[in-house]
C-alpha cells in the first residue's frame, strides 16, 4: 500500500508516533476528525471537477450564467 509516496513502514511509525504524542484516549477521536476532513475535501474534490467538466462540455451555459449574475447584480445596485 502506498498512499502520498508512504508505504506500510512509513504509515506504521507514524502511528506510532501518533499514539504516542495523543494518547489512546484522543487517537479515535482524532481518526475520526481527519476521515470527516478527508472526506470533505474529496467531495469538494469532486464537485470542482464536476463543475470543471460541466465547462468543458458546454462553455456557453457558463457564459450565460455569467452574464445573467453580472446583469443582476448592477440591477440590485
Amino acid at each position: 500500500m502506498n498512499i502520498f509516496g508512504v508505504g506500510l513502514p512509513e504509515m506504521a511509525v507514524i502511528g506510532a508516533v501518533a499514539l504516542l504524542v495523543f494518547g489512546p484516549k484522543r487517537l479515535p477521536e482524532l481518526g475520526r476528525t481527519l476521515g470527516k476532513t478527508l472526506k470533505g475535501f474529496q467531495s469538494a474534490s469532486k464537485e470542482f471537477e464536476r463543475e470543471i467538466n460541466k465547462a468543458m462540455a458546454d462553455p456557453e451555459a457558463i457564459d450565460a450564467e455569467t452574464s445573467e449574475a453580472s446583469e443582476q447584480s448592477s440591477a440590485d445596485s
